[in-house]
């Protein structure tokens, strides 16, 4: 237990230096919500807010921050014209793929330090792990935001 644990705190610190290495992201809970965005057609707020886990009236704020800083647009639905769609603009998928290009940097350093065998081991474990951990990846927003 005491080695995942420590994983995490490794993971978490990762996440936290390719949040710095980005000045358009003020915190998390923006750079959770681009993330979903990227990954996902466009998306109503209230969508957008159950995916991120926060309120409708916080999920409005945080989205009328992201689109003041052209991060994010929002345009009609036509299907529901009482309703808007949210998604990203180039810059808010440039600033997302800057983010990920942070994250694979600060670990790849860390498994060139491993031998093959202990990758190979690392990715072993890892798969199982992920898959034991289903049902939260389905709900949880790291799952959505950090996957491949």
């Amino acid at each position: 237990m005491s080695a995942v644990l420590d994983a995490c705190r490794i993971l978490v610190a990762i996440t936290a230096r390719s949040m710095a290495a980005v000045a358009e992201v003020g915190d998390l809970l923006e750079l959770r919500a681009l993330v979903v965005l990227s990954g996902q057609p466009p998306m109503s707020l209230g969508t957008l807010a159950d995916a991120v886990g926060i309120h409708l009236t916080r999920a409005s704020r945080l989205c009328d921050r992201l689109v003041a800083r052209g991060l994010i647009d929002r345009t009609d639905d036509p299907g529901n014209r009482r309703q808007l769609l949210l998604q990203l603009t180039k810059e808010g998928h440039d600033v997302v793929a800057k983010v990920m290009q942070e994250r694979e940097g600060q670990i790849r350093p860390i498994l060139a330090r491993m031998t093959p065998n202990e990758r190979k081991g690392l990715v072993t474990a890892l798969g199982p792990f992920a898959q034991a951990a289903d049902g939260l990846a389905r709900t949880d927003l790291w799952a959505l935001g950090w996957s491949p």
